[in-house]
């Protein structure tokens, strides 16, 4: 697999991910990636992405009982 930044070869690791969605800031340190060995860029693939697409949903789900609560 090649970078579409710079054409260097890519390697399994892990990168830092954020996402700010309505009022939630979520932060991973190590999500799982593709990395550029030559230039660093990540890449999430399919499977990194849906299993973040997840974790939001639950977390999501759960700032709504606890607004409710509050």
């Amino acid at each position: 697999m090649k970078c579409m930044y710079c054409q260097g070869e890519m390697e399994r690791g892990t990168a830092p991910f954020d996402i700010d969605r309505d009022g939630i800031h979520l932060h991973l340190d190590k999500a799982p990636a593709w990395l550029c060995r030559q230039c660093g860029e990540a890449y999430f693939g399919e499977n990194d992405v849906n299993a973040i697409q997840e974790t939001i949903k639950v977390i999501e789900k759960q700032a709504e009982i606890l607004a409710h609560i509050a």
